[in-house]
């Protein structure tokens, strides 16, 4: 068995030297080093993860990552080189694994970015260097759950994970498939960023997603400038309402008249102001 073989696989390797910092162990031919402090009762063999460190150095390691050879795992992105890829932390104290610039966007605005999430696996080149190898759609197919229509509306947290034309792909934390349409949110997000939405519809596989806020979370803002300017008036009133000129309304709250009407709407349902033909003032 040779090297490429053996990198990112669990193994079980035989003791055959020490030192006071390692043991060492011998894996189909191979010498690898495993670090004593992860060994609490050594026996004549160790089980553990293979991978090259740093240092170049071949390790043994007990504390067995859930990213491998053919075994997909999240990873989180610790660093990006433009002329290389993005670094991923997999679990390993002094490995990363590398994804290739070839996998990635061609916009390198829409990389992964520090703290963001990655799917992926090990694949070794012939050189024996690990690369992580980015799952694709029908690994998040065979991880998906099929929707219910009782989340319609529900507030979700999701991971991009693949990013075309068409829209946005993403897997939820309840591990439900989700598409984000262009219209529905208001800049592209980048692979392996996590995303807040809500589900607005659902299809036999996926649920359709909204990045844009709910109507009355849109008008929060321009609901709370209204008030805040009520406050600020001796009788509590203004001389604007839902038939004031757009103009008018503009020129003095910064604001169109459709966001103003919103507002207007909000502030009425919460029983916070009342509307007459003049104006706008503030509940005793």
């Amino acid at each position: 068995m040779n090297l490429e073989e053996l990198l990112g696989t669990v193994r079980t390797g035989k003791i055959i030297d020490q030192n006071t910092d390692y043991y060492f162990v011998s894996v189909a031919g191979q010498t690898l080093q495993v670090a004593r402090d992860l060994v609490s009762n050594p026996k004549e063999e160790i089980q553990g993860y293979v991978y090259e460190n740093q240092a170049h150095k071949l390790v043994l390691t007990p504390n067995i990552p859930a990213v491998g050879v053919e075994r997909f795992g999240w990873g989180e992105v610790v660093q990006i080189r433009g002329d290389l890829g993005v670094f991923v932390n997999i679990g390993l104290p002094d490995k990363d694994l590398v994804v290739s610039l070839d996998d990635l966007p061609e916009l390198k605005k829409l990389w992964p970015q520090k703290g963001d999430r990655l799917l992926l696996a090990v694949k070794v080149d012939r050189k024996n260097r690990m690369w992580g190898r980015l799952a694709d759609a029908n690994i998040f197919q065979q991880l998906s759950r099929r929707p219910q229509h009782s989340l319609q509306n529900k507030d979700v947290q999701a991971t991009v994970y693949r990013l075309k034309l068409s829209g946005t792909f993403v897997l939820t934390n309840d591990y439900y498939l989700g598409f984000i349409h262009p219209s529905e949110r208001q800049q592209e997000p980048r692979l392996g960023q996590v995303v807040h939405g809500r589900v607005i519809g659902s299809s036999f596989d996926h649920l359709n997603l909204s990045l844009k806020q709910r109507g009355y979370e849109e008008i929060d803002d321009d609901a709370a400038m209204i008030l805040a300017v009520l406050k600020h008036q001796s009788d509590w009133s203004l001389p604007y309402n839902d038939k004031s000129d757009p103009q008018d309304i503009k020129r003095y709250f910064g604001i169109s008249k459709s966001s103003f009407k919103r507002a207007l709407g909000h502030l009425l349902k919460q029983n916070l102001i009342e509307q007459t033909a003049t104006g706008i003032s503030l509940k005793q």
